[in-house]
C-alpha cells in the first residue's frame, strides 16, 4: 500500500452482515446503503417487479421470481473514506446455514425490524448467533412510513425477548400517513420526512428543542415525542460504546428503507461505531489481522454466478495481511501451494478485478473445484488453520434421479457444484449408490431442482422420503445388515458412514438393541 501503512488500510475497513425475517426490509436496505456509496444510480426494489427492476444484490433468476435472497450476496462501496463491505444474508429459514457462515466472516451485524411485526422468529435466531459470537449489533427499525407498533413496545420487545440493552440514537415522529420524520438525539436536530432538501435538517437548542419556528413544532406528535426523549434520557440506558463493541447494547435507528429516509443517519452513526476488522480464531489462539503473515478462509461457494461463463467463485474473507494478486499461499487442508492469479471483488453482479486487498475485505477466487467450505489459505512458511465453520444436521431427505439418462455428465456435475456450495448434502446408499440429498428446509430442494434444471440442464426427479435422523458411526466396522427402512444405512461425501433414522423412537430402539455402535451428531456444534 503506497497511500498508507497496513494498519492504516484494515482500519478503514468495515465488515458487516445484514440480518433479519424475511420481507422486513433488508434487500431495500442495502440497496439504498450502496446507493449513498456511489455504488449504484438507480436502487430498484424487491417490490417493484411490474417494473422488470430488481433488487441489485438479488442475482439469482429463482430471487427475481420469488422476491427473496437465497444466497449471501457481498458488495463492496467506500463511503466517508471508509471500505465498507456487507454481506447481504438470506432471510428465509431454509438457508439460515448459509446466513450461519456467512456471520462467521464478518466483525459486526445490522438486525432490520419491521415496526409492525417486531422480532420474528428468523431475526431471534439469527440474533442470538451474534450473541454467541459477540459482534456488535446495530438496529434499524424499518417501515416507519406505513402504520405500525409504538416505538416504547418495540425497544420494550427489543430487549425482553432478545435479552440485550437498547439506546435509540433516534425517536420517530409518528407513523404511517402522520410520519414526519426523526429525533435525533445523536446528532442533535430533527430530520423531516418528505421536504425540500434545506429543510430536511432542523439544528435544535440546548434545551432539546428546534431552532426557529416550523410547522412542525405546532403538531401535537411534537409535543409528545419531545417528553418521550425526556423519558428516555432519565430512565433510558446509558450510551455505553464499550457495550456496544461487546455486543450488550444494541444502538436503535428508525426509518424507512424504502422511502430512502433515516439511512443515510444510520449509515453515517454506524461508521462511528462499528468495528475494524477483529482478530480471528485458529486453532493455535488468536490472528491479529495487522499480522502481516497473509491469511483468510473460504465461507461460500457460489457456481454459476455468471451463467454464461459457468464459473464458479470461492469467498474469501481476509483475516491478516495483505492479498496482492498473483501471491503464492497453501491451502491448509492440502498443504499444496495454490497461486491467486484470478481474483475479484463484488458490486451484486458487477464484478471487477481485485489486486490488492487487506484484512476485512471479501474478495472471489475462481473456483475449479479446488477449495471447500471453511478451507484456510495462507502466506508463508508458518501453518495458519482456523476454526471450523458451522454445519447443520439435514431433516428432510430425497432421492433424487436424472428424469433424461442421456445426460448423465450434467447432472452429476450439477449436483457435485452445488453439493459443494454448502446448501444441500450428498449421501449415497451403501450397496446401490443411490444418490439421496439431504436439506435443512424444502425451499433448498425446490432451489435445487430450478438451478439444476436452468443452470445445467438436467432435470431431476425428487421422492420425498420425509423428516429422517441423521446420527454418524464411529466404530471402524459396520454390519451392513443392520440397515433396514427405520435405519437407513448410508455414506456421505466423505465416505463415512452414518444411519438415517425413521423417527426417535427408531433411534431409541436401536441404541437399545445395539449398545456396541456409537453413534454421534458432529455437525451440530452451532447451538
Amino acid at each position: 500500500m503506497e497511500k498508507h501503512s497496513l494498519k492504516e488500510e484494515i482500519e478503514s475497513r468495515r465488515t458487516f452482515a445484514i440480518i433479519s425475517h424475511p420481507d422486513a426490509g433488508k434487500t431495500t436496505m442495502t440497496e439504498k446503503l450502496l446507493y449513498f456509496g456511489g455504488a449504484i444510480r438507480d436502487a430498484g426494489t424487491v417490490k417493484g417487479k411490474k417494473t422488470g427492476k430488481y433488487a441489485t444484490s438479488d442475482w439469482m433468476a429463482i430471487e427475481k421470481q420469488r422476491g427473496i435472497s437465497v444466497t449471501s450476496s457481498v458488495m463492496q462501496f467506500d463511503y466517508n473514506d471508509v471500505r465498507i463491505n456487507i454481506l447481504d444474508t438470506p432471510g428465509h429459514q431454509d438457508f439460515s446455514e448459509d446466513t450461519y457462515r456467512t456471520l462467521m466472516a464478518v466483525d459486526s451485524a445490522v438486525m432490520i425490524i419491521d415496526s409492525a411485526k417486531g422480532i420474528e422468529e428468523q431475526t431471534l435466531k439469527l440474533f442470538k448467533v451474534c450473541r454467541m459470537r459477540g459482534i456488535p449489533i446495530f438496529t434499524f427499525i424499518n417501515k416507519l412510513d406505513r402504520q405500525g407498533r409504538t416505538p416504547l413496545e418495540l425497544l420494550a420487545e427489543l430487549e425482553e425477548v432478545l435479552g440485550i440493552e437498547s439506546y435509540p440514537m433516534n425517536w420517530p415522529i409518528g407513523m404511517g400517513k402522520e410520519f414526519y420524520g426523526i429525533y435525533d438525539r445523536y446528532h442533535k436536530r430533527v430530520e423531516q420526512f418528505r421536504v425540500e432538501d434545506q429543510e430536511r435538517f432542523l439544528e435544535l437548542d440546548e434545551t432539546g428543542d428546534i431552532i426557529g419556528d416550523y410547522p412542525i413544532k405546532e403538531t401535537s406528535l411534537y409535543q409528545q415525542v419531545l417528553e418521550e426523549v425526556l423519558l428516555l434520557d432519565e430512565a433510558g440506558n446509558e450510551f455505553s460504546e464499550e457495550k456496544i463493541q461487546s455486543g450488550k447494547l444494541t444502538p436503535v435507528f428508525f426509518g424507512s428503507a424504502l422511502t430512502n429516509f433515516g439511512v443515510q443517519t444510520f449509515l453515517e452513526s454506524y461508521l462511528d461505531f462499528a468495528p475494524a476488522p477483529q482478530p480471528r480464531q485458529s486453532i493455535d489462539g488468536p490472528v491479529e489481522p495487522a499480522t502481516e503473515q497473509f491469511s483468510g478462509f473460504i465461507f461460500k461457494i457460489q457456481a454459476n454466478m455468471n451463467p454464461a461463463h459457468r464459473d464458479r467463485i470461492a469467498f474469501l474473507r481476509i483475516c491478516s495481511g495483505q492479498f496482492e494478486r498473483g501471491m503464492n499461499v497453501t491451502l491448509a487442508r492440502t498443504e499444496k501451494p495454490i497461486k491467486l492469479s484470478q481474483s475479484t471483488q463484488f458490486l451484486a453482479d458487477d464484478r471487477s478485478t481485485v489486486n490488492s486487498a487487506v484484512s476485512g475485505d471479501i474478495i472471489g477466487l475462481y473456483d475449479t473445484g479446488t477449495y471447500q467450505i471453511g478451507d484456510t489459505l495462507f502466506a508463508g512458511k508458518q501453518k495458519i488453520q482456523y476454526e471450523r465453520l458451522p454445519q447443520f444436521t439435514p431433516e428432510l431427505f430425497v432421492r433424487v434421479t436424472p428424469k433424461n439418462v442421456m445426460k448423465q455428465k450434467s447432472y452429476h456435475k450439477g449436483i457435485q457444484q452445488l453439493v459443494q456450495e454448502g446448501a444441500i448434502q450428498l449421501y449415497r446408499t451403501f450397496r446401490t449408490e443411490d444418490y439421496i440429498l439431504g436439506a435443512v428446509g424444502q425451499l433448498q430442494f425446490e432451489v435445487f431442482e430450478h438451478r439444476m434444471k436452468n443452470e445445467y440442464n438436467s432435470d431431476v426427479i425428487m421422492e420425498s422420503m420425509g423428516t429422517k435422523i441423521a446420527r454418524w458411526i464411529e466404530n471402524d466396522k459396520i454390519d451392513e445388515s443392520l440397515s433396514s427402512s427405520r435405519s437407513m444405512l448410508v455414506k456421505d461425501r466423505y465416505d463415512n458412514p452414518l444411519f438415517l433414522f425413521e423417527n426417535e423412537f427408531a433411534l431409541r430402539w436401536f441404541q437399545d438393541k445395539n449398545p456396541a455402535i456409537k453413534l454421534s451428531n458432529p455437525m451440530d456444534d452451532h447451538e
